[in-house]
């Protein structure tokens, strides 16, 4: 089972300095090639072809790069924001018409080596509007954001975390085009204000993975990643 899957390639990088400066976060060379394409060969191994990437700041430099995505073996579409940002959901809002009823959700900083097939079939059998990866964390490689009990978020807030949050948002999701139909189109708003909705209405599973994630949203993550992937940091 495959899903298609949206990846959030808007932000401004800004942690990442002059590297970003006229580069989207995407094209940031990690090993050789861009990080994107990295995201691109990882998704396709795991059997994913259909990506619509969410674009943003410096949009135009990613569709430049990537074209259709045959090179890469998959089939790019792409949801630009339009005349502002609009966040990571008002991003996913607008690219509901080319992503169908049902998709996975990549942060475009994110390489995720999970068993994506099966965190699909979770989700399917979850019988919620959205399901999120999740990664035992205390802490350990960022801060703790998110609280499971029983297969289920109870607590999630980047913004005002609790004590009682032993887990991170690992960076990817399962969601179905319903949960986001409410929000209005066109409107800026983030991916934690439906995360926290969905937890008020129980509709928030859990898919707990062991697998550390890896990502370039900082310069120690950055060069981590270049280390992990084969590059020099």
């Amino acid at each position: 089972m495959t899903l298609p899957v949206a990846i959030l390639a808007g932000g401004r990088a800004t942690r990442l300095g002059d590297l970003t400066k006229d580069t989207p976060k995407s094209l940031v060379e990690v090993a050789g090639r861009p990080f994107i394409a990295h995201q691109l060969d990882l998704l396709r191994r795991h059997g994913i072809t259909h990506v619509v990437v969410c674009t943003g700041h410096l949009g135009v430099r990613i569709e430049e790069a990537l074209g259709d995505g045959s090179q890469h073996g998959v089939r790019i579409r792409y949801s630009p924001d339009g005349p502002r940002p609009l966040g990571t959901g008002g991003a996913l809002r607008r690219a509901l018409p080319l992503l169908g009823d049902a998709f996975f959700v990549l942060y475009g900083d994110s390489y995720l080596e999970c068993d994506y097939a099966a965190i699909a079939r979770a989700f399917l059998a979850s019988a919620r509007l959205a399901l999120l990866t999740v990664l035992p964390n205390d802490n350990r490689w960022d801060r703790s954001n998110v609280s499971c009990r029983n297969g289920r978020i109870v607590g999630y807030s980047k913004s005002q975390p609790t004590p009682d949050m032993r887990h991170v948002d690992y960076g990817l999701a399962a969601i179905r085009a319903a949960a986001l139909r409410p929000y209005p189109g066109g409107e800026p708003f983030d991916l934690e204000r439906i995360y926290s909705d969905l937890v008020a209405r129980d509709e928030l599973a859990a898919y707990e993975v062991t697998t550390r994630f890896y990502e370039i949203g900082s310069l120690a993550g950055l060069a981590e990643t270049r280390r992990h992937l084969g590059g020099a940091a």
